[in-house]
């Protein structure tokens, strides 16, 4: 047999290896951020069962100032659960089955992607079940969601050098945002959008400059307003950024990179303006440099919504590492 006879018949062996190996990988989870498909007969879900779902899932967003949900919800009848629906990164499916059960299921159909089987024996064990699990299916959905906006960013960064020289932290920045204002503790960080902007501020605090409860609150709204007083304004004169006192910020307390974090939600406003939107406060306690280090994002986008663009500025928020 010569050489050219014996190419020949590997390259079909070749490619069926390939195709072999090709259909044994996952594939690629699908969809809009913070979208996810539920799989219930229309009979449950224009019932209680449904109305308990949209009631965890759909109820709105804490700290913006137009509702929105909190996940954007397509439902499907089961007999119609194949195809597209399947490669969603979050899947809910719900069922009345002999048993009662919730079940957690890995990169089922896709990857990533997770699955939550809910069955039971009549209505009222499976809005039992869904009311006792839904925080932890919400953070779960929240996580994914966040991963995969890292891993969309993450396609192209901007260099991340002029941020790590000066706060000694690693952050994940798309390079659609671009410098707009540096100073010797501050940088601030913009991207245009057809709708208006998203922008992200670092800088840096003495750690006194955030007291223990009750009083913490009451400091983060005054450390940012000082910020707002003296790096962000409008055109025209005392039209500076200020935290809007018509809603209550909300505060929690969190770990970001293991470490001790405030994390506040509320709305700004420019002062003498009509200019405002929804921000993200991370304050973030390091003992190391014995600093207050501040990371947050912010949005203007009247005649859009709101929510994915703040959930963008969380997930590059989120992927920093403060470096030793």
């Amino acid at each position: 047999m010569n050489k050219a006879h014996f190419l020949l018949l590997l390259i079909p062996i070749f490619f069926i290896s390939c195709t072999k190996k090709s259909d044994n990988l996952p594939r690629r989870a699908t969809g809009k951020i913070n979208t996810i498909s539920v799989i219930i007969d229309d009979q449950f879900w224009n019932g209680e069962i449904g109305n308990t779902i949209r009631n965890k899932f759909a109820s709105p967003v804490i700290g913006l100032p137009k509702e929105e949900p909190l996940f954007t919800i397509n439902q499907y009848p089961v007999k119609l659960m194949e195809g597209f629906m399947t490669d969603s990164r979050t899947i809910i499916v719900v069922k009345k089955e002999d048993k009662n059960q919730f079940v957690i299921r890995k990169d089922q159909y896709a990857s990533p992607q997770k699955v939550f089987h809910i069955s039971g024996k009549t209505s009222a064990e499976i809005i039992e079940i869904i009311e006792k699990n839904a925080s932890k299916i919400i953070h779960i959905i929240k996580e994914t969601e966040i991963a995969e906006s890292q891993r969309i960013n993450s396609q192209s960064l901007l260099n991340p050098q002029a941020i790590a020289n000066k706060f000694h932290i690693s952050l994940k920045v798309p390079s659609g945002y671009l410098y707009v204002l540096q100073d010797t503790n501050f940088i601030w960080l913009k991207k245009e959008i057809v709708s208006g902007n998203t922008s992200l501020l670092i800088y840096q605090v003495p750690k006194s400059s955030i007291k223990k409860a009750p009083n913490s609150i009451a400091n983060i709204v005054k450390m940012r307003d000082s910020i707002g007083h003296l790096y962000i304004r409008g055109t025209e004169l005392d039209t500076q950024m200020i935290t809007d006192d018509g809603y209550a910020p909300y505060l929690f307390k969190v770990k970001l990179n293991g470490k001790e974090t405030y994390e506040t939600k509320g709305t700004w406003s420019l002062n003498n303006d009509f200019m405002s939107g929804p921000f993200i406060n991370y304050a973030i306690v390091d003992e190391q440099r014995d600093r207050i280090l501040v990371l947050e994002g912010f949005c203007y986008s009247p005649s859009k919504e709101e929510r994915d663009l703040m959930h963008e500025l969380e997930s590059i928020i989120k992927s920093i590492i403060v470096l030793k």
